[in-house]
């Protein structure tokens, strides 16, 4: 089951960030082009919180059942000298968690905007922030923290 969720978690990660770029690609055209928040702006906005949260729950199962969380916890104190074990043991769950607070609070204040232009700022900024910290936090192969190939 470990090994089913890490791989899901590390694919979802792509559709993920296909959505997440998408999203603000949709936000800044429409904030350029004075466009009306259409049927389609408000699907990404859905589905890439949606998607979130989906990899969220799969991030919490892999958190609670990973040896290495557990070696973190069980020898705090020499764990945390160790940059991949802190990194996927307190760096990478928090970081994550912040993402997931901004998409989140970003998609429910685009949601309840009243203009169309409101949206779209709303969602530019709190999703483009998230994609910074998400850039940060996903353990790339070229990553100084952690390393993990681009899939698994």
């Amino acid at each position: 089951m470990f090994q089913t969720l890490t791989l899901y978690h590390s694919w979802l990660r792509w559709l993920i960030l296909a959505f997440l770029l998408y999203a603000i690609y949709r936000s800044w055209r429409g904030i350029k082009t004075k466009s009306p928040f259409s049927k389609t702006d408000n699907f990404f906005r859905h589905w890439t919180a949606t998607l979130f949260h989906i990899q969220l729950i799969i991030g919490i199962i892999l958190y609670v059942k990973s040896p290495m969380i557990s070696y973190f916890w069980d020898n705090f104190s020499e764990a945390i000298q160790h940059i991949e074990i802190a990194f996927f043991g307190l760096i990478h769950m928090l970081l994550m968690i912040c993402v997931i607070v901004m998409i989140t609070i970003g998609s429910a204040l685009a949601k309840r905007r009243q203009t169309d232009l409101e949206k779209f700022k709303t969602m530019l900024w709190w999703f483009g922030i998230a994609l910074i910290i998400l850039l940060i936090a996903i353990p790339w192969p070229f990553s100084p923290f952690a390393h993990r190939p681009f899939f698994r």
